[in-house]
């Protein structure tokens, strides 16, 4: 088992690592699992709502630990078809911004919420995650690859989420919340473009 303060220190990193976003629209490549896998680690907005997941879900426990990660991803999936789709999701850009407060809240708060609650509030973000994901694939297996790479690297973000919620423990319970008030911190700094 890897102590608590390891777990900590590498979500810490893992955070501080990343590099402004080329998150949305238009930017970057898109065509390949490597594109894909790249895409969450590569901008804050992304990157700290996946962690923001394992870390609400390890303070839930039980049902939420697999539930609202799965919710996540499913619902992203979805959203990215539509985007590929060319189908119109509304306030996508602010919903993402919204998701990166609104989740780093609810672990900095410890809100604890019904598991089917929490399915539904991971899962309207998740659509505007996946949205913004789909409307960058290409139309062509590429697209596929690359829908495949980010949900692969969406998951182990929210496994390090979960890793470290758990790590903490109800002992360092505290450490855990703070990551969410950084969270929402990362969130309102990207709202007024300071991040």
């Amino acid at each position: 088992m890897i102590p608590a303060k390891r777990l900590c220190l590498a979500a810490i990193l893992l955070m501080a690592a990343a590099m402004p976003a080329y998150a949305h629209v238009g930017i970057g490549t898109t065509s390949s699992f490597t594109a894909g896998f790249m895409h969450p680690l590569s901008g804050p907005d992304h990157m700290t709502v996946m962690l923001a997941v394992g870390l609400w879900a390890a303070l839930k426990r039980g049902k939420a630990i697999w539930a609202w990660p799965a919710a996540f991803i499913g619902v992203m999936l979805g959203g990215a078809a539509l985007g590929m789709a060319h189908v119109p999701v509304p306030f996508v850009e602010p919903g993402i911004l919204a998701s990166v407060v609104a989740l780093g809240l609810l672990v900095a708060l410890a809100v604890d919420l019904p598991v089917s609650a929490g399915v539904a509030i991971i899962g309207l973000f998740a659509l505007f995650h996946g949205h913004a994901h789909g409307t960058e694939a290409p139309e062509n297996a590429g697209g596929l690859e690359y829908m495949a790479g980010f949900a692969v690297a969406t998951v182990l973000l929210h496994a390090v989420g979960i890793a470290a919620g758990m790590g903490l423990g109800v002992r360092f319970r505290g450490l855990a919340r703070v990551a969410g008030a950084a969270c929402a911190a990362i969130g309102v700094g990207l709202a007024f473009s300071v991040v």
